[in-house]
């Protein structure tokens, strides 16, 4: 019997904890179902918060307790509610909250993902450890279990006592991790929920902004086009028929678009500047317009004085009135009292203030803002040459007969203006359009610019093709020569119809465009053999040769084309394909022009060993290499020396020597010709005194016929003239005959310059640019040298007779002959038969060894 009762005993005590176990996991169970409730209640993640603390309470002591949560790398606590110590950001105001965490106990228990027990103990010794900071106000016990997600600690809840009445255990500890473990997702889903809330609300911000801004761009398009259109009316109306009244009218309707125009007047000063009249005035409160007055010291004089617009309000024109500025003289004229804003704008016609154009209000709700003063100041100007223009057009109309002619005249004007307005009118309408084709075509032929060419050259390179591509670089031959005779004009059409018959050339594929000037450039594209581009290259020049009419009158032209291929283009770029076209154009024209020159390496030497000699020239005058060979001219009679021709030469330290011919070509290519002769003439200065020659002996020199082309150039050389020591009537000055039949009347004026120096003057190369003898008989020459080509075909009959002609010629105007390039007895004997006697020899035969022979003989 007592073992029954100690039996039911035992089970009635196992049954008393099973329900106090059940009724815990059923408060439990009640929590989790009330935070999920809240979860889904709450409008903040504070509410959620502070309803998990709510329920926490309901289950354990929770007094002390808050929540530490993951916020990317660092940790933040939302939640804090403590008994005896302030938020650890107020507690603590100098360190970082996250790095407090990770070093305190809340830290420790997120390392080891474990729930955390300990007591003040055990506190002690984890900081001994160096595994934790001991921070905040002792406690008796501390309970911190980890919020784990997808097995990543997410956070933690934590609890505390303060005192020993308040402990926790295993039950506790069961119980904060239970309800972790179901709020882990309920949190993180709600986390997540207030972070895209917080996103869209972000965004919903930021597009309320952009909309903000795109309203105020429409705005201030609509504006401008309202202004754009509004200058325009203003233009149409100044070249109306209206009557001046209607013109006031509209254009005070236009001003109405713009901003409010209710009150509004313009006033215009007369001839003398002395009187004031209101041809236009709109006003609310009185339809009379004032009467012409006198200048007194009104608003509109005042704005008229300081030439400036001015914004005043009610405010503003009382105070300048208190400073004398306004109504002092003339207070009869204030009747501003009811006026609550003016704004007055001067109109200035061909900078002088002519007038005033004036707005204003009389209500409050009507409020002019700077904006609208500078919208005024800007249309004004438009105003004030509309009104110039109807103006001149009213005192037109009112001109007498007598004045008819000039009527017409300025009538004619005006709608030749009025044509040119409408076009520009229409040009604008469609200048976005042409702002981009310009951007990438010439203006004046319509092609493909460099900026584009360059383009499309980019990206035939960029698709990495296998097939051969080449560029042609073409400089037209005599585009100066079309601009310098026949004008400008005239060069604009004759680049229109070479593009025109360019493009017959080429097929639709391939790009022509115009580089600048004269130069154009080719981009023939899929070419199967290099001979494909040469065929093109001979087309244009044939097409090219063809004559052009300009201005009348025939034309030839020609022109110079350099060939670069492209057989791989992976080796090679757009800028040094252009280059290498560029380089074979230029050597086309040293060539001889209307040519064409394909690229290759040798030639690319070659340019660039006559690039290096031009430098050495440079230096060689500034080290003064280059010597003089004196070549004698005589008599051929006497065998006596009457002349001594001074031609430089140069011995130059790797090439050797270069004769007088080669040092003159190398010095046109480089554009040195003036400096060399000045350089000879110095040299001949410093030399002619140490001559052995006899006193009556002349001294030639040739000159480029530069010096005759601009009046600058010929001022240097009379200067380099008048600073030789030797008498310059001993000089005898020889200019080209070609450069004299191209430029006639530039050599005449100069040959007289020169003359009045006291040198003679001399025409070289004779027989080269069939100059005629009449020309001849006109200028201030003594002396003619021939051709050297004509002395070493002297065995042709032909040659006979001409030189025979022209010996006659030159003794009927009391010209010295002389024959250049006597380099035998047979030659010599032979122009003494033919009765020219005066001769010297070639210079190409005279080397540096021979130069005292020449000097001394």
């Amino acid at each position: 019997m007592n073992s029954d009762v100690s039996l039911l005993e035992k089970r009635v005590s196992r049954l008393r904890r099973l329900a106090v176990k059940f009724k815990r996991v059923e408060s439990a169970q009640n929590t989790l179902l009330e935070i999920s409730n809240i979860a889904n209640a709450v409008s903040s993640m504070e509410d959620f918060y502070q309803g998990i603390h709510h329920h926490l309470k309901k289950l354990i002591p929770a007094d002390n307790f808050y929540i530490a949560l993951k916020n990317q790398d660092q940790w933040e606590l939302p939640f804090f509610l403590d008994e005896k110590d302030v938020h650890p950001t107020e507690l603590y105001p100098d360190k970082n909250l996250s790095d407090m965490l990770k070093r305190g106990l809340t830290g420790y228990v997120l390392r080891t993902q474990r729930p955390l027990l300990c007591d003040e103990a055990t506190a002690d010794r984890l900081e001994a450890e160096g595994e934790i900071d001991n921070l905040g106000s002792p406690c008796h016990q501390w309970l911190g279990v980890p919020i784990m997600h997808n097995g990543i600690a997410i956070g933690a809840l934590v609890v505390q006592s303060y005192k020993a009445e308040v402990s926790y255990g295993d039950t506790e500890v069961e119980l904060m991790v239970f309800i972790c473990h179901h709020i882990a997702g309920v949190l993180e889903r709600l986390r997540h929920h207030e972070q895209l809330e917080t996103a869209i609300q972000q965004r919903t911000q930021e597009l309320s902004q952009a909309y903000d801004k795109l309203k105020q761009e429409v705005y201030e398009r609509r504006r401008a086009e309202r202004l754009q259109r509004s200058l325009f009316e203003i233009a149409d109306l100044a070249t109306s028929n209206l009557d001046m009244h209607d013109f006031y009218v509209e254009l005070h309707l236009i001003i109405s678009h713009l901003l409010p125009a209710n009150n509004c007047y313009i006033a215009l000063l007369d001839e003398s500047a002395t009187t004031l009249s209101f041809p236009f005035y709109v006003s609310q409160l009185s339809r009379a317009a004032p009467t012409p007055r006198p200048m007194k010291d009104g608003l509109v004089e005042y704005l008229l004085r300081h030439r400036k617009p001015a914004l005043l309000s009610q405010k503003d024109i009382r105070h300048l009135i208190n400073l004398g500025e306004i109504y002092s003289k003339a207070p009869d004229l204030n009747h501003t009292q009811t006026m609550q804003q003016w704004i007055g704008v001067p109109l200035l016609i061909q900078g002088e203030a002519v007038g005033a154009l004036a707005v204003y209000s009389f209500s409050m709700d009507q409020k002019y803002q700077f904006k609208d003063l500078e919208l005024l100041t800007f249309v004004s100007q438009h105003i004030a040459t509309a009104i110039e223009r109807k103006l001149a057009t009213e005192t037109l109309k009112r001109s007498n007969e007598e004045l008819e002619d000039m009527v017409q005249a300025r009538t004619t004007e005006l709608a030749q203006a009025n044509v040119e307005l409408q076009k520009e009118i229409s040009q604008r309408r469609h200048i976005e359009q042409k702002l981009i084709h310009d951007a990438k075509h010439d203006s004046l032929t319509g092609l493909p610019n460099r900026q584009m060419f360059m383009e499309r050259l980019n990206d035939t390179f960029a698709q990495n093709r296998f097939y051969k591509f080449a560029l042609l670089f073409i400089d037209l031959d005599r585009f100066k020569m079309i601009n310098d005779t026949l004008g400008h004009m005239e060069g604009d059409h004759f680049l229109i119809e070479t593009a025109k018959r360019l493009n017959t050339c080429i097929r639709d594929h391939d790009l022509l465009a115009r580089l600048g000037g004269d130069e154009f450039v080719i981009l023939l594209d899929n070419l199967y053999d290099t001979n494909d581009a040469k065929e093109v290259a001979e087309r244009i020049l044939c097409e090219l040769s063809r004559p052009f009419e300009l201005a009348g009158q025939r034309f030839n032209s020609g022109a110079s084309i350099g060939i670069s291929l492209c057989d791989n283009p992976q080796q090679t770029s757009s800028e040094s394909l252009l280059r290498d076209a560029d380089t074979a154009m230029y050597m086309a024209k040293t060539r001889g022009k209307g040519c064409y020159v394909v690229f290759d390496e040798k030639s690319h030497q070659q340019l660039m060993h006559d690039l290096t000699l031009e430098n050495d020239l440079r230096q060689a005058f500034e080290t003064q290499q280059l010597r003089l060979l004196y070549i004698p001219v005589r008599d051929a009679n006497s065998g006596k020396a009457i002349a001594i021709d001074a031609k430089p030469y140069w011995q130059h330290p790797q090439h050797g020597l270069l004769n007088y011919r080669q040092v003159v070509q190398l010095a046109e290519q480089a554009n040195l010709l003036l400096e060399l002769d000045r350089y000879v003439i110095e040299l001949l200065n410093d030399e002619l005194d140490s001559l052995p020659i006899a006193e009556e002996v002349k001294v030639h020199l040739t000159l480029s016929s530069q010096h005759l082309a601009y009046k600058h150039a010929l001022r240097n050389l009379v200067l380099c003239l008048d600073n030789c020591r030797f008498s310059l009537d001993k000089l005898c000055l020889f200019f080209n005959e070609i450069a004299l039949a191209r430029d006639h009347d530039n050599h005449a004026d100069g040959f007289e310059t020169l003359k009045d120096l006291g040198v003679d003057i001399g025409i070289a190369d004779y027989g080269s640019g069939y100059s005629s003898m009449l020309t001849l008989s006109f200028l201030p020459i003594s002396c003619l040298k021939l051709e050297s080509e004509l002395t070493s075909g002297i065995q042709s009959k032909r040659h006979r007779q001409l030189l025979t002609a022209i010996r006659r010629s030159a003794e009927s105007l009391q010209l010295q002959l002389i024959a250049d390039g006597v380099n035998s007895e047979e030659q010599q004997q032979c122009l003494q038969k033919l009765g020219i006697t005066t001769m010297q020899s070639s210079v190409e035969n005279l080397t540096e060894d021979s130069h005292a022979k020449a000097a001394l003989a």
